[in-house]
């Protein structure tokens, strides 16, 4: 883990070298919010909006190696840059746009790992609400995890108010009621 914090640093380094506004998210985000578990590359959001991705894009493909054939065009169809590193560990960046991600940006805080790397990573709230989203198994037992963690401290209205318009957008209102359900089987405050 300590290898996969210090490439989020470096990363992260280089985009705010650039002044571009980012976060940590996914299984690095875990670490810090919920139960600790094998990761094997780094996730971030880079704010793009949309339209004028491809300078963003560019410099990265120059910076770092690509993981696939036409990492430009994939990039632009799906908003997410595959990149790695020079022994191979993926670096996935995904070019954010939606008010959403937005406010997951300016709500980042920063943290300081055992070995002493410091991040940026997205809210406890806001990973949430991307695991929800992406419904996958593992992504519901890092929910779980968080929730065990960070149960009283948790802001559930901003979650939820976070978590119901990208449910309607991807037409799955039942992803709130799952996490509601999660929710009482672990415990937690109100509001």
């Amino acid at each position: 883990m300590t290898r996969l914090v210090q490439i989020a640093a470096e990363v992260q380094g280089f985009l705010d070298g650039k002044s571009w506004q980012n976060c940590i998210i996914g299984g690095i985000a875990v670490q810090r919010w919920g139960e600790p578990r094998l990761t094997e590359d780094v996730d971030l959001t880079l704010l793009t909006g949309f339209g004028g991705e491809e300078p963003y894009i560019t410099a990265l493909l120059e910076r770092y190696r690509a993981r696939i054939d036409s990492p430009g065009e994939f990039a632009l169809a799906h908003r997410v840059v595959l990149l790695k590193t020079a022994d191979g560990i993926g670096i996935d960046i995904a070019l954010g746009g939606l008010p959403f991600e937005q406010r997951l940006i300016a709500r980042s805080t920063w943290f300081e790992f055992a070995s002493g790397e410091r991040v940026r990573t997205c809210s406890a709230e806001a990973l949430i609400v991307m695991k929800a989203v992406a419904g996958r198994d593992q992504d519901w037992l890092d929910i779980k995890g968080v929730l065990i963690r960070q149960r009283e401290e948790l802001d559930w209205n901003t979650l939820v108010s976070e978590l119901r318009p990208l449910a309607e957008l991807k037409e799955a209102p039942e992803i709130i009621a799952r996490l509601e359900t999660l929710r009482g089987s672990v415990g937690g405050r109100e509001g």
